[in-house]
């Protein structure tokens, strides 16, 4: 394949040795059809020069890339799931099939998998992923980093022609394989696994080599395992505060679902919010609301004392680690008021101010009810032009009492790049949402015709909605 300057392999994950990744073989898949490819995400990591057929080997037959891994690896994690611990997991039908630098900021990246086939963490399951699973979680992806929210990108989507039993949809079934982008696939579970099985010398290494590869600047502190949870408490703050600006939930907030980066990935039974409602679930099997909309800080905080256990356990002093625990609650918050002032399109002012607005913002979309959907809502009032909200199709409910006390802060704030209303997005009467009954009118003409013409026009909808909010990440 022709190597782009803009091309840097560096794969770091055999350093740790095979008590945290066992090497392993893609599956052998009857066909491969493209069905997404990301340019822009394969543009930063000097990929986008690939012919169809270089990029079904490499993302559909898994041929080595130039310089990488010699063969994918699959990680061992453990995990808490719904607070219930479960030994029983680990890449069970993906891996990590690269490792390479991000053009610009020479971050490390990981291309890894899911639907690639099985693996030794399999357990009874067939390796693979739906069609409409990869299909949803390109459509996730792609709908909340437009959002600036942390995420995985999703950079390749391949149906592989073979027919899938599940049991929570119609069987049988399309398949696929995808392969997202993401910083760093290390998860809080993967450093339960080692301290499960009380060997604090495999924890100590994998917080040396995280810390090194992802946090350069913590390396040589006393206690790597408080400056680790740190970092991961900054991370979580951070991606947890624009999930709630989006109103987006995750669904399943397990341990083995959280990267020690702070990024968003892996999405199975997600929703974004039609309107204001805490104890929306997204996962039919989420009975108790586990993971409900205005219950996800708790949850993400209830996972990272998990992690804090790992680093007590290999040699951290407890006191050490509470401390920097008791600190997420002012680092969320703080999160929390950049991303909802981010989202309206104003200047973060570092004041009480700010905290005003996000309590008058929350107040008024509850106020609202039914009648104001989430997305429209940060749409009309983006960078707080009042006299464009109460203009719109919506502006007779932005007149009511209910918001006034939201009106009078957004007055007093100051606008950031207000310029960006020139764009074209922003003379819609409603902005591009991404929920539940839209995914499965994208879906249904896939299932039915195989036309994807829906899901293309979506994601041209999508990438327009990502330079007109011209948000960035956390």
């Amino acid at each position: 394949m022709p190597v782009s300057p803009n091309y840097v392999p560096d794969p770091r994950l055999p350093a740790l040795g095979g008590d945290f990744a066992d090497p392993v073989r893609a599956a052998d898949f009857p066909e491969l059809r493209l069905r997404w490819r990301n340019t822009r995400a394969a543009a930063s990591v000097g990929l986008d020069d690939l012919t169809a057929q270089e990029w079904s080997a490499h993302f559909g037959r898994f041929e080595p890339l130039p310089g990488n891994l010699e063969a994918p690896l699959a990680q061992r994690y453990h995990g808490h799931q719904f607070r219930v611990y479960n030994p029983d997991l680990g890449d069970g039908r993906g891996f990590t099939f690269a490792q390479l630098r991000e053009a610009g900021s020479s971050r490390l990246l990981d291309l890894a998998t899911k639907g690639s086939g099985v693996t030794p963490w399999s357990r009874s399951g067939d390796g693979r992923l739906t069609l409409k699973g990869g299909v949803r979680e390109v459509l996730a992806a792609g709908m909340l980093e437009a959002l600036g929210v942390p995420t995985s990108r999703a950079f390749s989507l391949l149906e592989t022609g073979e027919a899938l039993v599940r049991q929570d949809e119609p069987s049988p079934t399309r398949s696929a394989v995808l392969v997202r982008l993401s910083h760093s696939h290390i998860r809080y579970g993967t450093f339960q696994r080692p301290a499960a099985l009380e060997r604090p010398d495999l924890v100590r290494k994998l917080v040396d080599y995280t810390l090194d590869l992802y946090f350069p600047g913590r390396m040589g502190e006393a206690d790597p395992g408080a400056a680790l949870l740190d970092e991961a408490c900054r991370g979580a703050a951070r991606l947890t505060a624009a999930w709630m600006a989006a109103g987006f939930v995750h669904g399943v907030l397990n341990t083995d679902n959280m990267n020690i980066t702070g990024e968003s990935f892996d999405y199975g039974p997600y929703r974004f919010l039609p309107h204001s409602d805490p104890n929306f679930v997204a996962a039919y099997f989420d009975h108790a609301g586990l993971y409900s909309f205005g219950r996800q800080p708790e949850a993400v905080f209830w996972n990272l004392r998990q992690l804090a256990g790992c680093f007590l356990m290999a040699g951290s002093p407890e006191d050490a680690l509470v401390e920097v625990l008791n600190g997420f609650g002012d680092l969320y918050r703080e999160a929390l008021a950049r991303a909802v002032v981010r989202r309206l399109g104003l200047s973060f002012q570092g004041d009480g101010s700010d905290a005003r607005l996000v309590s008058a913002a929350f107040g008024a979309l509850s106020a609202g009810g039914a009648e104001i959907r989430w997305e429209p809502f940060f749409f009309d009032w983006f960078c707080g032009d009042e006299a464009r909200a109460l203009a719109g199709p919506r502006g007779e409910v932005y007149r009511r009492p209910m918001f006034e006390d939201f009106r009078r802060e957004v007055a007093a704030a100051e606008p950031d790049r207000p310029e960006r209303l020139d764009h074209p997005y922003f003379r819609r009467e409603a902005p591009t949402e991404l929920l539940i009954d839209r995914i499965e009118a994208i879906w249904a003409p896939i299932s039915g015709a195989d036309d994807w013409a829906i899901f293309y026009s979506a994601m041209s909808e999508i990438e327009e909605a990502r330079t007109a909010w011209g948000l960035q990440p956390g």
